[in-house]
């Protein structure tokens, strides 16, 4: 059984599925490989208009596979660095594709299972999901960027309060928190996040594309660099073929029809 699906759409969607549902869709060895040799061919692939991150089984992702450390791993505090940072830089290179990525969760997002959702731009969920950061209940320190990630998307606030309790927020919870955009029926959350994906991958791609850069990191520092940024990025799109094709499908009410250029 492969860990990693991978499904093209002719829109220019790509659904990638986390596929080790007996093991919660942990990031072991062999999910992690799949995961290093996909993710950078997708962010370098121009045709990939959104990625949609999904599950197979009742769980997103268990976080990290640690069963090497229960089995009494005795390495060095600097051999264990070496092996970490590697696998965050794996996992996290969600960000660096250019399209709009989203995560869909349908059920527990641990750890960095859950850093792994907050990697993507949106997030929708079932009311029942199950999100959490239990790292220092296990004894050790948070991960997979969970310190920068949690801050960004939610708040210091918030992400003090999971980081230090471990507490379970529910999908419907998470919502208010600022965790997740949505949530919506177990059955139908796919069908949902499936539709905007396509929404989003229907947009043009090179505005799309350099907006998401704009709001990388939390968006532009300050008033004059959000200036400094949109004086060049919109001339840049001003200048492209696409607008036109907006423009003369918004008065021919039709749905435009974007090429990129």
């Amino acid at each position: 059984m492969r860990p990693l699906l991978i499904d093209r759409h002719d829109d220019g969607v790509v659904v990638l599925t986390l596929n080790l549902p007996d093991r919660r869709n942990a990031m072991t060895a062999d999910l992690t490989a799949a995961w290093a040799e996909t993710v950078p061919a997708l962010a370098a692939d121009r045709s990939v208009r959104c990625v949609l991150l999904t599950a197979a089984g009742t769980a997103f992702c268990a976080g990290g596979d640690l069963s090497w450390l229960e089995r009494g791993d005795t390495r060095s505090v600097d051999d264990l660095r070496a092996r970490m940072l590697p696998f965050y830089r794996t996992w996290l290179a969600i960000r660096e594709v250019e399209a709009p990525t989203i995560a869909v969760v349908q059920g527990p997002a641990v750890g960095a299972g859950l850093a792994l959702a907050l990697a993507c731009d949106l997030r929708y969920a079932a009311p029942d999901a199950a999100l959490s950061m239990p790292f220092t209940a296990l004894g050790i320190h948070p991960g997979m960027a969970s310190t920068w990630l949690l801050p960004e998307v939610a708040g210091l606030p918030v992400a003090r309060e999971l980081l230090l309790t471990g507490r379970v927020v529910t999908g419907a919870e998470a919502v208010g928190l600022g965790l997740v955009n949505r949530v919506f029926p177990a059955g139908t959350l796919a069908a949902e996040a499936l539709a905007i994906a396509r929404q989003v991958a229907s947009r043009a791609p090179v505005p799309t594309r350099l907006t998401k850069v704009a709001l990388a990191g939390g968006g532009p520092a300050t008033f004059e660099a959000a200036l400094a940024w949109e004086a060049v990025a919109q001339p840049v799109t001003l200048a492209g073929a696409d607008l036109a094709e907006g423009l003369r499908a918004a008065r021919e009410r039709r749905p435009p029809r974007f090429t990129g250029r």
